[in-house]
């Protein structure tokens, strides 16, 4: 696989149905995620001639806590985790997004590590989190650093993308 890494310099680590890429196959990055799911329609017309189909397709299925990836090797890592508590299992915003079940505060934080562990010295994280059931203040508490800048989108401004990067004062390898 690490001969594979030589042309991927994007990692995204829990890609879901890679729904805020422009270009869903992008040659440059690998998409990972412990879920697969099946093409399913999340909307369609009442005629039937119009739908919207999501699905979870990783080009590795593997957790964001434990990367099967050799240390510094992406130059750019997304990270967007699970962000529903509240969600049941069985409901179609779990589906989607995935959830935050047991111990999810020690899972973000153990995410947080992973992607700097493979980002290269001075790579950037993009982190995108919505604050539907916890809010961003929590999540960062649970970051080894703070983010170099970042911003709120969405109606309720709930969603919020922030750019980490990796400086070697903050690695316990250098």
């Amino acid at each position: 696989m690490e001969t594979e890494l030589i042309q991927k310099t994007i990692l995204d680590a829990c890609c879901g149905g890679r729904t805020f890429w422009f270009d869903k196959q992008n040659k440059h990055t690998i998409y990972i995620d412990k879920r697969v799911m099946e093409k399913q329609i999340i909307w369609q017309s009442k005629d039937g001639l119009q739908k919207r189909e999501f699905e979870v397709k990783p080009d590795i299925v593997a957790d964001f806590t434990d990367l099967p990836f050799s240390d510094e090797v992406f130059y750019h890592v997304v990270f967007d985790p699970p962000h529903l508590v509240s969600a049941g299992e069985t409901s179609w915003l779990a589906k989607k997004y995935g959830s935050l079940r047991g111990n999810w505060r020690d899972m973000i934080r153990k995410g947080f590590k992973e992607c700097m562990r493979v980002l290269k010295p001075y790579g950037t994280l993009v982190f995108k989190w919505n604050e539907t059931d916890v809010k961003l203040s929590e999540i960062l508490d649970l970051c080894s650093q703070k983010p170099l800048y970042g911003h709120r989108s969405n109606k309720g401004g709930k969603t919020h993308w922030l750019v980490f990067m990796k400086f070697p004062e903050h690695d316990p390898n250098f």
